[in-house]
């Protein structure tokens, strides 16, 4: 079943704030930087208590789908949570959001802030919880609290994380109520296309196996990008360019043409002074690129040339000692680019091509979303480009017509947006897999001789280094002092600096430790060993899979869930499937080392090897 959206939504300038074609109130906004995901609330409910029960619903849920983006530009995309308890009087008496992968669930922070309050009381979640871990942290912290009673906006997209997390809710003997399952009405529904909208990529991940993409252009009101001679800048408002830069801070990548980067030499940064700066991707069939341009700085930002199989060798090897990244196709189009960048984990892209290379991606129904800034002027010029240059159409009738359309002003541009492409519904279909386990329980859809891992909201997520999993080690080896780690991300980062006698190494040390999600630990300790390779310890290349492993000894050591998770794979070869990390994943066609797998399968066999051990000392006992 496909949901379409006809309806259309005119906007008053500066009223609100548009974010991927809804309507977040200022009060949300300023919410949004706030410096924690938990935030405690003792105030009324939107509306009075003359309001029917599905109003109240609605007003939450929507509540709940807000806050699930208050991280958006802040950490690279990944699936949106938010969280509201409210007391059976309609308070608010807690909130939470998912910050980043790898961090505290929304609903434990919730809990956490509404504290006493949560007995009770109903949680509104925007989406079914993504308990993949095995140590259904979500789910256990609303059961601890004693709420009484969940309301959840959509189920999860992902199959192997859809409806486990609601009947786990139910067999612990919580009310569970899904949004267009359990009880429908208009105004439910709108709420319930919030909760859509706000986890679009995911969905589109889920469903169409590509990243959820966006094209985004600015032009003159006579539909030109540029002047006959290519001059560009500027035609929109610097109003509607931090806009832009907002919209490149909550996508993974942001992609151009090689025409792009031979007339304006972008720079595609961020440039909001902190959180998420997305990755760089030119995408050129000829590679005939210049050898001095900005997007070969990869000092904070790296870059990825997608091209044709043997395109110019020479140059690639130039773009390589340049540290950028050069990914060959057999047949580079659109759809085959995207369908990698899925298997790369990417989740939401940013087009801001020129006409061009938009059409050919239009053609490949890759793009979901069209966001255009149309400024008022008039340029003018026959040969003057065009945002979308030649699909084929030679009838108004066959027109693309978006749905979902959205106006706003920005300064003196007006802002139009609208898909391409419905959202897909996520309406369960009968027979469900529930149904079919229940005919043929020795039915496991996910069997295989071969396991992959990646992202942590993954099958396997728990296995990922980024995985929501503190551990308690020792900083350094000569350290007797242990402290606790936030994941295995964080101490591997750490420990690159650890030794070195410099207030600056110690420092970097203290700030990977207290970063608020794997992805910043990261980062921090990525960029800091390009930039002052004079920080790292001497040994770290020596050392660096034996503290890996250390780390993940730890883990599954702590949590018997996840060694229990890990015993249950005997048989079967683990593949870190990340298409780009080389050392410690498989790569994109098997060519990586797979350091990760091969460390995972190795304490695989340790643990069994005591447990061989125990048992005969016991037999012998």
């Amino acid at each position: 079943m496909i949901l379409t959206f006809g309806t259309l939504h005119i906007f008053k300038p500066f009223s609100s704030f548009h974010r991927l074609g809804r309507l977040i109130p200022i009060m949300a906004l300023s919410l949004r930087i706030s410096s924690s995901p938990l935030i405690c609330r003792a105030t009324l409910a939107n509306g009075d208590n003359g309001r029917n029960h599905h109003a109240k619903d609605a007003a939450f849920i929507r509540r709940a789908a807000d806050l699930a983006e208050m991280s958006a530009g802040l950490t690279s995309p990944h699936p949106n949570f938010g969280c509201v308890i409210a007391t059976s009087s309609g308070k608010v008496a807690g909130e939470g959001y998912l910050y980043a992968q790898g961090t505290k669930p929304a609903e434990a922070l919730a809990v956490e802030a509404a504290g006493e309050f949560c007995r009770g009381s109903t949680a509104y979640l925007n989406m079914e919880p993504g308990d993949c871990h095995g140590d259904h942290a979500a789910v256990s912290a609303l059961v601890q609290a004693g709420i009484e009673r969940v309301v959840v906006g959509i189920r999860h997209p992902l199959q192997h994380l859809r409806g486990s997390a609601i009947r786990e809710l139910r067999s612990q003997g919580i009310e569970v109520n899904v949004l267009g399952e359990d009880f429908e009405s208009k105004v439910l529904e709108d709420a319930r296309k919030a909760c859509l909208l706000v986890n679009a990529p995911l969905i589109h991940r889920a469903c169409s196996r590509v990243p959820f993409s966006v094209l985004k252009y600015a032009m003159t009101l006579d539909g030109k990008i540029a002047a006959s001679s290519g001059h560009a800048a500027w035609i929109s408002s610097k109003l509607s360019r931090t806009r832009v830069f907002e919209l490149r801070g909550r996508s993974d990548a942001v992609i151009v043409g090689g025409n792009t980067v031979r007339q304006d030499d972008p720079r595609l940064t961020a440039r909001h002074g902190q959180g998420h700066t997305p990755t760089r991707i030119v995408m050129t069939q000829s590679l005939d690129l210049p050898e001095k341009a900005n997007l070969w700085d990869v000092s904070e930002v790296p870059t990825i040339i997608v091209t044709q199989r043997g395109a110019r060798r020479s140059f690639q090897k130039f773009l390589a000692s340049k540290g950028v990244e050069v990914v060959e196709f057999d047949m580079l189009n659109p759809r085959e680019v995207m369908e990698y960048f899925h298997l790369r984990g990417y989740l939401s892209i940013l087009w801001e091509c020129g006409g061009t290379l938009a059409a050919s991606a239009i053609s490949s129904s890759v793009i979901h979303k069209v966001v255009a800034f149309v400024a008022p002027k008039i340029i003018g010029g026959r040969n003057a480009p065009s945002p979308v240059g030649e699909l084929g159409m030679v009838e108004m009738t066959q027109a693309l017509n978006l749905m979902d359309v959205c106006y706003e002003q920005v300064g003196p541009d007006m802002l139009v947006t609208g898909f391409l492409q419905p959202i897909p519904d996520l309406i369960p279909v009968i027979p469900s897999e529930d149904a079919t386990v229940e005919i043929d329980p020795s039915v496991n859809p996910f069997e295989s001789s071969i396991i992959f891992f990646y992202k942590t909201w993954d099958l396997y997520g728990s296995f990922s280094n980024f995985s929501p999993h503190p551990i308690r080690m020792p900083c350094g080896e000569d350290n007797d002092d242990y402290m606790t780690w936030p994941s295995v991300e964080h101490y591997y980062q750490a420990n690159k600096f650890v030794g070195v006698e410099n207030p600056m190494a110690h420092d970097c040390v203290e700030k990977i430790r207290t970063a608020r999600s794997p992805e910043e630990a990261a980062l921090i300790g990525r960029s800091t060993l390009r930039q002052k390779p004079e920080l790292v310890r001497n040994d770290w290349e020596d050392v660096k899979i034996e503290v890996m492993y250390m780390a993940l000894k730890c883990k599954f050591s702590t949590y018997p869930h996840l060694k229990s998770m890990l015993l249950s794979t005997a048989g079967s070869v683990l593949v870190e499937s990340s298409p780009h990390d080389l050392f410690w994943g498989g790569g994109r066609e098997g060519e990586g080392l797979n350091y990760l797998g091969r460390l995972l399968m190795q304490l695989r066999s340790e643990f069994f090897d005591d447990s061989s051990v125990s048992a005969e000392n016991t037999f012998l006992a």
